[in-house]
């Protein structure tokens, strides 16, 4: 099933993400732990593709079990930062073979050693290049992302929704937001995404921080603004696993209801490979998404 087609459903849905190993040695592993997300039963899981495409053959490997054992539609993401035509027409292939559907077209995270790089003789240097490239390859549902924050690149506000607004014209069908834990941030977002005439579904995105440490990656990765009482929760519980991932997963779900209870239908958790956030967070949402 098309990402768009459960968009378009009148209900509260509830999707997943997880991310393939980094090596072989840890597949198995992985695998048990996505399945088992899977079978939670999520309107879909997206699996992600790490930096510079360096685990593509497992992001494809994951995604193809999922749906094979659990019949849950998946999303597999690819990014294109320095990646070649041949290596994408390559990617594009596997996933037709694979009977893969969804795709999330990023540009990528840069490694620090592309940090320096001169990127003029890149064959692609922004997502919206890359999702030219999809459309014109075949019928798949396209994803992309967005950021309530705005990009880290971006200089202000209004270049980051001209971007944006190419990236939805070059083809993209749905936009996933980068995490926040601020909700209003999103509000503000999506009147300006709408404002700009960019009309697409627009998913926001949730982390559950269940871990202290969880909280200097989730800045450095998107930049995000911490809530003084979401800080508390971190200074007041962070030392205690148990109570952090508690606290964690209550204050995740806290975010998902305010989303649901403002007429938005459509929630994307980082799972970061948890079952037991996963489900934590469904328990919490039981009656909620079933009413």
């Amino acid at each position: 099933m098309k990402i768009t087609d459960i968009l378009k459903q009148d209900a509260c849905h509830l999707s997943f993400e997880v991310f393939p190993p980094k090596r072989s040695a840890g597949l198995d592993s992985v695998r048990g732990a996505t399945e088992e997300i899977a079978k939670l039963g999520p309107s879909f899981v997206s699996v992600t593709y790490g930096a510079g495409g360096g685990t593509s053959d497992f992001t494809l490997n994951i995604a193809k079990n999922i749906r094979e054992k659990t019949g849950v539609p998946v999303l597999a993401h690819i990014t294109c930062v320095s990646s070649s035509r041949q290596t994408v027409a390559h990617y594009i292939d596997s996933l037709k073979r694979s009977g893969i559907e969804n795709v999330m077209a990023l540009r990528g995270d840069l490694t620090p050693e592309m940090e320096g790089q001169d990127r003029s003789g890149w064959d692609y240097r922004y997502a919206s290049q890359l999702v030219e490239e999809l459309k014109a390859s075949g019928d798949f549902c396209i994803g992309g992302a967005c950021y309530p924050e705005v990009h880290p690149e971006s200089r202000n506000r209004h270049e980051d929704l001209q971007h944006l607004k190419e990236k939805v014209q070059a083809g993209c069908d749905f936009l996933t937001t980068q995490m926040f834990f601020d909700n209003d941030l999103f509000y503000s977002f999506l009147y300006r995404v709408r404002d700009a005439g960019i009309d697409v579904p627009v998913i926001p995105g949730i982390m559950p921080i269940t871990n202290a440490n969880q909280v200097e990656k989730a800045l450095k990765l998107s930049g995000s603004h911490m809530p003084i009482r979401f800080l508390s929760l971190v200074d007041r519980f962070g030392n205690e696993p148990a109570a952090m991932e508690q606290a964690g997963i209550i204050y995740a779900t806290d975010q998902i209801i305010d989303l649901y209870a403002n007429g938005i239908r459509n929630v994307h958790v980082y799972t970061m490979n948890k079952p037991a956030v996963a489900a934590g967070i469904l328990k919490n949402l039981t009656a909620i998404l079933a009413a």
